[in-house]
């Protein structure tokens, strides 16, 4: 029992946080970060990638404009050029077929990179 003219008194606990509640928080920043951390990884693939495309369309147009610049309509068939941009090693394959009007050839370049494709360009050049 209590002395009289007194009142009881309450527990206060001490100010801060409990285990559980800094561990609920950890787990949540953990989360969180792992899902930040996915998202950069999938820029820097993105971006590889967009560069990686960007070589080979120069690779390609390198490849068509030295047709168009030369005097003559390219010959029927099929070659191969290789090509080096930002010290990736890439192969252009041109492809030449005729086309209903003897004054045009269709011309398809396909870049290569070890052996994977990257893109197709596919173009008509005329005599003059």
């Amino acid at each position: 029992m209590m002395p009289p003219g007194t009142t009881p008194t309450r527990r206060t606990m001490p100010p801060g946080f409990t285990l559980v509640e800094v561990l609920v928080a950890l787990a949540i920043v953990a989360v969180s970060l792992i899902s930040a951390s996915q998202v950069g990884g999938a820029w820097v693939l993105n971006a590889n990638r967009q560069w990686q495309y960007q070589l080979a369309q120069v690779c390609a147009d390198n490849a068509l404009i030295a047709l168009r610049l030369s005097s003559q309509l390219p010959g029927m068939g099929e070659r191969s050029i290789d090509c080096t941009q930002a010290q990736r090693e890439m192969r252009v394959v041109l492809t030449v077929r005729a086309t209903p009007n003897p004054s045009f050839r269709r011309v398809e370049a396909q870049v290569f990179e070890a052996q994977t494709p990257l893109i197709r360009v596919q173009t008509v050049i005329g005599r003059y």
